[in-house]
């Protein structure tokens, strides 16, 4: 599975995440916490989760925790966060690097352009396609200076297979099926500008 584990925390320095999907991913943390606000808060979505009242697109949801959004998402931004999920997975899935770098900070960018590398070293390809936003829900959104940051709770399906990079036949994952995935996508613009993926989490 694409798990691009990114996770913001207190310490400044990458860390090595534990298993998960079809390769072993990282955890890395690019953001800054927000000011004052301490640890940030999570919503209670997850497997077997309902879809809430409203739409996944305008980020509808019910949450255990009230999230805290000091800056003001409108419908406009929660469609952007949406458009980057596919954007990000389809760049990923095609080895875009150019794509992208449009789309995420240098930091992350150079974790993904590592973990492409290596899927291209060991012969391997990972595809994930038909991927459909479930559910999205602000965690949390703040501003430091003329930086904003949101974090958005997504709960998404795809199909999400790792095949052989000369035969192309899939070595993991079913190509049939999809797998339903909830992570916490983190973005940051500087005021006014196009939000860029910072983060992700795996929840």
């Amino acid at each position: 599975m694409l798990l691009i584990r990114f996770f913001r925390s207190r310490n400044p320095s990458p860390a090595r995440a534990n298993g998960g999907g079809h390769t072993e991913r990282r955890a890395y943390e690019e953001p800054t916490q927000p000011a004052g606000n301490g640890s940030f808060r999570i919503p209670s979505i997850g497997s077997g989760a309902g879809l809430g009242g409203g739409s996944a697109a305008t980020g509808a949801a019910t949450a255990a925790a009230e999230p805290s959004d000091e800056i003001g998402i409108t419908d406009a931004d929660l469609d952007t966060f949406e458009q980057k999920l596919h954007e990000v997975q389809a760049a990923f899935s095609r080895e875009d690097y150019a794509a992208l770098r449009t789309i995420t900070t240098p930091e992350i960018m150079s974790y993904l352009a590592e973990e492409l590398s290596e899927n291209a070293t060991s012969g391997r390809k990972n595809d994930v396609l038909d991927v459909k936003l479930e559910q999205g829900d602000i965690a949390e959104a703040w501003r430091e200076g003329d930086t904003e940051y949101a974090s958005l709770a997504m709960r998404y399906s795809s199909i999400d297979v790792m095949r052989d990079r000369t035969t192309g036949e899939v070595v993991e994952g079913d190509p049939d099926t999809p797998t339903e995935t909830t992570e916490l996508w983190t973005f940051v613009r500087d005021k006014g500008g196009e939000w860029k993926l910072s983060a992700i989490q795996e929840t």
